[in-house]
């Protein structure tokens, strides 16, 4: 089985649905740029047609970048599929990717479709999207709340209508790790032909499990992952692109994949996210929220000052982040104080450190940060302190 984690970014579709993150043209196309900085193997640019807006929106990107595969989703319908492929024309490297859902609850209640019909329509999409592209994704949405025999069938034929990647999707975030292991592998097992296409991941947040699923997925056999910048997306969100990518750096040993993704612009692609929707990244976000190179606790400065690697398992730059802080607050210590001091061209006797960090430890107590400009203002007293003591 290949090495190889092809990542599949939908910040521009999934990841735009969520309330509060729409985009305009122009900003998707200056995120896109980005995304092929940062290295991703395909861009969804959106669901074409969903709006004239939309369908313009994939156009335009599918003309701005020339590396990653331009995605357009379209529902199992010939106007769908018929819109998704005018829309990826311009591309180098174009996918139309379709769906349908599979799971009973899906098709009963929302879909009021049979089973049987359900599986023509996959097959009549897939068909009539290689027509346009030889790039085919299919996805059967709620796939891990799916009767398993239908699902197997459903993925069987689609490979043989043309799809050459297979997403199976935990559309409302409802499986455990070892659950979505073993429907991976059971479905892999089970299809006859699932060798002649990638099986991918698509997992939501809702019970927070989305990046702990992907990995999952990852270990029985799926090399590709759908994923989004800062996790955006619908309801809770997506599998975070950046905490999957780095997982697979930090952690080699238990996940053997690599990808093309040039982690250095990891930070940079979250920032221009949250410049782009004004939705900022929670501060103690892993891997770029702004808490995540930073060190408050006086044990954690004092390893950090030591050896970075007791208290960091990846350097900010691996990552493009700002380089890790000694934050000072009420639970620093002394060494802290004094590196800043240094750091702020104070060179203080042992005593003034001494004097300093209980004054600063006081200010602490009282506001949460503790500032270059407080620091200097505790410094000057003390020392002025200290002189006059000695008149």
């Amino acid at each position: 089985m290949s090495d190889r984690l092809v990542i599949f970014d939908t910040t521009l579709r999934d990841g735009e649905q969520a309330p509060g993150f729409s985009m305009r043209i122009e900003e998707k196309i200056r995120l896109a740029r980005q995304l092929e900085r940062l290295g991703v193997d395909i861009i969804e640019a959106g669901f074409p047609i969903s709006s004239e807006d939309d369908a313009e929106s994939v156009r335009r990107v599918a003309q701005s970048v020339t590396e990653p595969v331009v995605a357009a989703l379209a529902r199992c319908a010939t106007g769908d599929v018929d819109k998704a492929a005018t829309a990826i024309a311009p591309a180098r490297r174009g996918r139309i990717h379709t769906f349908i859902a599979t799971s009973d609850l899906h098709l009963e209640f929302k879909l009021r479709m049979t089973r049987e019909t359900c599986l023509e329509r996959a097959v009549e999409a897939v068909r009539r999207a290689r027509n346009a592209t030889d790039d085919v994704e299919f996805s059967a949405e709620d796939a891990t709340r799916s009767d398993i025999d239908f699902l197997c069938r459903v993925v069987e034929a689609v490979i043989d209508a043309g799809a050459t990647t297979v997403n199976l999707p935990d559309t409302v975030g409802y499986s455990m790790p070892g659950e979505i292991a073993t429907f991976f592998r059971t479905v892999i097992e089970r299809v006859p032909n699932a060798d002649k296409a990638i099986f991918s991941a698509h997992c939501h947040d809702d019970l927070g499990l989305a990046v702990a699923n992907t990995m999952a997925a990852i270990s029985a056999g799926v090399r590709q992952v759908e994923c989004t910048i800062n996790g955006i997306g619908e309801r809770a969100g997506n599998a975070s692109l950046e905490e999957i990518v780095m997982i697979t750096r930090v952690r080699p040993d238990l996940v053997p994949v690599t990808s093309r993704v040039v982690t250095e612009q990891l930070f940079e692609s979250s920032q221009m996210l949250s410049d782009i929707t004004g939705q900022r990244v929670q501060s103690n976000k892993a891997i770029v929220g702004s808490n995540a190179f930073a060190h408050e606790a006086g044990i954690h400065q004092d390893g950090m000052l030591k050896d970075r690697r007791t208290y960091e398992i990846m350097r900010p730059e691996d990552v493009g982040a700002p380089a890790s802080s000694l934050v000072l607050g009420k639970h620093s210590g002394r060494h802290a104080v004094q590196k800043a001091c240094e750091r702020l061209g104070l060179d203080l006797a042992r005593r003034d450190i001494d004097e300093v960090y209980r004054r600063m430890t006081a200010l602490a107590d009282q506001q949460k940060h503790i500032s270059d400009d407080d620091l200097r203002t505790i410094t000057d007293a003390v020392l002025a302190d200290t002189r006059s003591a000695a008149r």
